[in-house]
């Protein structure tokens, strides 16, 4: 590489497939979503058929056909269950139907049934953390007042200080300012404090009480009957409380969307005994599947999360967080496949989502942070393991950060003081044809977040016409992806090289190589099965990646 060449390493890294309670016997075949391809959709901003600028259900089951193109194996779907929409439908009212901004019950059977007839998995977000200060459960709560059996399902504490007037505890909310709010009590004097560690909308459950877990599972049970594959699981870190509820390092420096693992609010042992009772109901439920967003560092509490009894898979977001950087990339590799092999568990692999940067963006913007996007993803698609590509990744979409104020609903820029501008961003809906916004994601003249101008040329229409478009590369990955056997096996085996590149091996035989150097490098031995940019006389290009077989 850079004139060197490529010298195979001796160490392997990753996980063997073997007896691990979770369906893995040797010679047998591997539960489907232990190497699926996921498609992330964020159902406001993928398509809209009603005209009212919103993306909805049946702007799904329309755009179909387009995801069985792409190659994908499973759709996950953000929530779409009733909510007053404080943050974007993560506050839910009733978590057992579906928002009519969205669509109904039917238009959701029919998504899953044509999806499956056309061989892709549903899955669907569950938020079990919290629920809408609108649910029935919190307003009943606050009319009944003090040690009621309503109450007893969130957590309500009194106040510290004179008259209560002062929080429990000096707990930040996630989405800045503090995480309780105080409520009016029925007889008009100042009453008690909930906890909600996202917005005030969004009012924490008490975990402890029976009938917070018996309702969760009969919520899990009517969307498995229904025919959905399984669940990502929000905030999985997040439902157990510390006991007592101390107060936080008054030291620390918190800023909105930022925890970690010493963060009191998260990641309480008090979790995995509520992913246990998850898992037993999905192992009813053949090849039903729990995702877990686990933002853990800690290899060996992450790993926790997904031992053979709790979540069948958790998202690791190093490589998200990773800067274009081949020995960091490494780093992040070789943490995540570590964090999961010591269970047993199947690795996973994003680039982005609804709550992150876009990867265009995060690499330099342009022509240099889309060629930058476009090598990480045949990087992540060549790892072993399960990936999420979320909606618009593969158009090669950069983040929209000149969203005027006013069009601006991600409720951090409020609870900030307008200091955060938070992630409307990386949610601005997707273009699919024609020449100018809205670009045939509605019927109507506006989208929900203006598209820019400029995403003319990434329109679903344009690329599917150019074969060296992202869309056409992430079609031709995902396709050898599922058919060649090169991709199989668990384990990766590194190749030594220069500085700002990297290469490995997969147990099986495929080799990708990056290169995040500023000039061509010669390619290792083998044939060439697709480059994320054309070959330089034969060499590498900068800022690409290639495989080989």
């Amino acid at each position: 590489m850079g004139g060197s060449d490529l010298v195979e390493g001796t160490g392997i890294v990753g996980n063997d497939a073997r007896a691990d309670g979770q369906g893995i016997r040797a010679g047998e075949d591997q539960p489907w979503w232990r190497s699926a391809a996921f498609y992330q959709i964020y159902p406001r901003s993928f398509a809209d058929t009603s005209g009212d600028g919103v993306g909805d259900l049946a702007g799904v089951r329309d755009r179909l056909g387009y995801l069985e193109l792409l190659g994908v194996d499973a759709l996950w779907l953000c929530p779409v269950m009733r909510s007053p929409m404080a943050d974007g439908g993560y506050d839910v009212s009733d978590p057992r139907d579906i928002d009519p901004l969205f669509g109904d019950l039917d238009t959701l059977d029919q998504v899953i049934e044509e999806a499956h007839d056309r061989g892709m998995r549903v899955t669907m977000d569950l938020v079990p953390n919290h629920t809408s200060y609108r649910h029935p459960w919190f307003t009943a709560a606050v009319a009944a007042g003090r040690g009621s059996r309503e109450r007893a399902r969130y957590i309500f504490r009194d106040g510290r200080g004179p008259n209560g007037s002062r929080p429990p505890n000096n707990w930040p909310s996630i989405f800045g300012g503090p995480a309780w709010s105080r409520i009016t009590e029925p007889d008009g004097s100042p009453g008690q404090w909930y906890l909600h560690l996202f917005a005030a909308e969004q009012p924490d459950l008490n975990w402890e009480n029976p009938e917070v877990i018996t309702d969760f599972e009969h919520t899990v049970r009517f969307w498995l009957d229904r025919g959905i594959d399984g669940f990502r699981i929000d905030v999985a870190h997040g439902m157990a409380k510390p006991p007592g509820l101390p107060d936080m390092d008054r030291d620390r420096a918190v800023k909105p969307l930022v925890h970690d693992d010493s963060d009191p609010r998260f990641n309480n042992p008090g979790v995995h005994d509520i992913h246990r009772r998850l898992r037993k109901i999905l192992d009813e439920y053949p090849g039903a599947v729990a995702i877990g967003e686990v933002w853990v560092d800690d290899n060996t509490r992450f790993g926790e999360y997904v031992r053979p009894d709790e979540l069948h898979l958790a998202f690791n977001f190093r490589l998200a967080e990773t800067p274009f950087r081949a020995s960091d990339i490494r780093a992040a590799v070789e943490n995540s496949l570590e964090s999961v092999t010591r269970v047993g568990a199947s690795a996973t692999w994003t680039l982005s989502n609804h709550d992150i940067e876009r990867e265009v963006t995060r690499y330099g913007g342009g022509r240099l942070g889309l060629a930058r996007a476009r090598a990480m993803a045949l990087v992540e698609l060549a790892l072993p393991g399960a990936v999420f590509i979320y909606n618009g990744a593969e158009l090669g979409l950069p983040n929209v950060d000149d969203l005027p104020d006013e069009a601006l609903r991600d409720p951090v820029w409020e609870r900030s003081g307008h200091t955060e501008r938070g992630r409307d961003g990386c949610r601005v809906p997707i273009p699919w044809e024609g020449k100018r916004p809205p670009f045939g994601f509605t019927t109507g003249p506006r989208s929900w977040l203006p598209i820019p101008s400029t995403w003319a040329d990434r329109t679903v229409e344009a690329q599917l016409e150019q074969v060296d478009s992202t869309l056409s590369l992430y079609r031709t990955a995902l396709e050898l992806r599922a058919t060649h056997s090169e991709f199989d096996g668990d384990t990766i085996d590194w190749y030594g090289g220069p500085p700002d590149c990297l290469a490995f091996r997969r147990s099986s035989g495929l080799i990708c190589v990056l290169n995040a150097s500023d000039a061509p490098i010669a390619l290792p031995e083998g044939t060439l099965l697709l480059s994320s940019a054309p070959l330089v006389n034969g060499r590498l290009a900068a800022n690409s990646a290639a495989w080989l077989v």
